[in-house]
């Protein structure tokens, strides 16, 4: 059966407090560093086997557990967050890629510059909380280019290389509240 077949129709807020947006990127060429957007909220729709998902992040919320690293994220070099307050993914297809899988293809902002993305999520499963709330677990991942995104600030290491990747792993782990009653 397909994950889009399986859910019931309506809407599916993500739960932020159950829920990560994060990124890892290479630092210095020998090991990664990882961070998360704090502050975000989401939602997706299925309706007649069609489904849709939008997420918003808020950049100065972004967090490495470093806060001198976390000021210069913030700052002109990154993400510039004084101009641009928000990042933002719109989904244009979800399409059902197998039981548990489904790929999200979409547009991600990030500094007022739309690109395509694609995102290949997996189904994790459906639970009924405590309080009686239908959830949905969904993980995935996609890598894109920052520079495309005009994330390019950088330095040159003595040994040869670059301090940050141009590469940075998008992962999403998410906890989806449905707003119906689902058969699940």
């Amino acid at each position: 059966m397909s994950v889009l077949s399986s859910l019931p129709a309506g809407t599916f807020n993500i739960d932020p407090t159950h829920s990560r947006i994060g990124f890892s990127v290479r630092h210095a060429m020998v090991t990664k560093v990882r961070g998360s957007f704090n502050e975000f909220a989401g939602s997706g729709t299925v309706e007649n086997g069609a489904a849709s998902l939008h997420i918003e992040m808020t950049a100065s919320s972004v967090n490495t557990g470093n806060p001198d690293r976390d000021g210069h994220l913030q700052s002109p070099d990154f993400f510039d967050v004084a101009n641009f307050p928000k990042l933002s993914f719109v989904s244009t297809s979800i399409k059902d890629a197998g039981a548990e899988k489904v790929i999200v293809e979409g547009n991600l902002t990030i500094k007022d510059v739309t690109k395509p993305i694609s995102i290949e999520f997996e189904y994790t499963g459906t639970a009924t909380d405590p309080y009686g709330n239908a959830r949905f677990g969904f993980e995935g991942s996609s890598e894109i280019n920052r520079k495309d995104f005009g994330l390019t600030w950088n330095a040159a290491l003595e040994t040869g290389g670059l301090l940050v990747s141009e590469n940075v792993k998008l992962e999403f782990e998410v906890s989806a509240i449905a707003t119906v009653a689902a058969n699940a």
